[in-house]
């Protein structure tokens, strides 16, 4: 257990991560392995294949491709993206994640696949990483860094933390760069919190702070698709948590991806892939 002090806007997240209607959706509707959105080649496309692919797509853009590695995973939910990471690449990987519970299920299934010898995981949050200053050499997210308010100090801290040479790649769901004022404030009503990062935001602090950059992928359809699907998913196997997860938290869920959707298609929102490397 973590001994980390949470700001207020942490602990919220962390409440609704370890309920116990939070964790049967996401291990249930989700895919069972991932919370993170997907990639995906048509409509049709299984939630569980399409998020894959985001791993596949991500992992593609590292130097480090071929080559042993150590990578930290920042707010990595069930650890999935750590197992694909360790079980595809041969990366050692430590998850860093907020969720007890999640963490629990993580570590169960790092062991029932043999590859709990790769892979640790540490409660805590990524505001602040319990580790020395250049002792990874890749820093992973996938669409967690939303949920901190302060984004600036999670990437201070991934830049800390990497060797020099090492690389930041990550996705997080945003708000458009030109996104008007208060047409977000149901998303961030849902969440928890009074801002999403952007696109521009991302790419200009991490060049101030002396990352360079590789690449920013914009993928937004992919956002609106996701959050679509999972949509979709929910409605058509509600009977499965039926019981299980709160029929107040069903309801809720709907309305929030639906927002999510709704934001996508009218231009609001974005999603993307950075790709930022510390200096040799």
């Amino acid at each position: 257990m973590s001994n980390q002090q949470y700001s207020d806007t942490v602990k919220v997240t962390k409440n609704y991560y370890d309920s116990d209607d939070a964790h049967t959706f996401y291990y249930t509707i989700w895919g069972g392995e991932d919370l993170h959105l997907g990639i995906y080649e048509s409509e049709k496309d299984p939630v569980f294949e399409a998020s894959r692919r985001t791993i596949d797509h991500m992992a593609s853009r590292s130097k480090f491709l071929n080559q042993k590695a150590r990578v930290i995973d920042l707010g990595g939910g069930f650890s999935g993206s750590a197992r694909y990471l360790a079980k595809n690449y041969g990366w050692e990987a430590v998850v860093l994640n907020l969720s007890e519970t999640e963490n629990q299920r993580g570590r169960k299934m790092n062991q029932e696949q043999g590859l709990d010898h790769m892979i640790e995981v540490i409660d805590g949050s990524f505001d602040t990483i319990p580790f020395p200053d250049e002792s990874f050499d890749i820093v992973w997210s996938q669409d967690a860094i939303l949920h901190s308010d302060n984004r600036e100090k999670v990437l201070d801290e991934a830049r800390r933390v990497l060797k020099p040479g090492g690389e930041m790649i990550f996705s997080d769901p945003m708000q458009a760069d030109d996104c008007p004022e208060d047409v977000l404030q149901p998303i961030y009503d849902r969440i928890h919190l009074t801002s999403l990062g952007s696109p521009g935001f991302y790419q200009e602090y991490a060049k101030k702070i002396g990352f360079e950059k590789v690449d920013f992928e914009a993928l937004t359809p992919h956002l609106t698709m996701s959050y679509a699907r999972i949509l979709e998913e929910l409605e058509k196997r509600e009977q499965d948590i039926a019981g299980k997860v709160s029929r107040e938290y069903i309801e809720n869920m709907k309305t929030g991806l639906r927002h999510w959707v709704d934001g996508g298609k009218k231009g609001y929102l974005a999603w993307g892939v950075f790709h930022f490397r510390k200096p040799q």
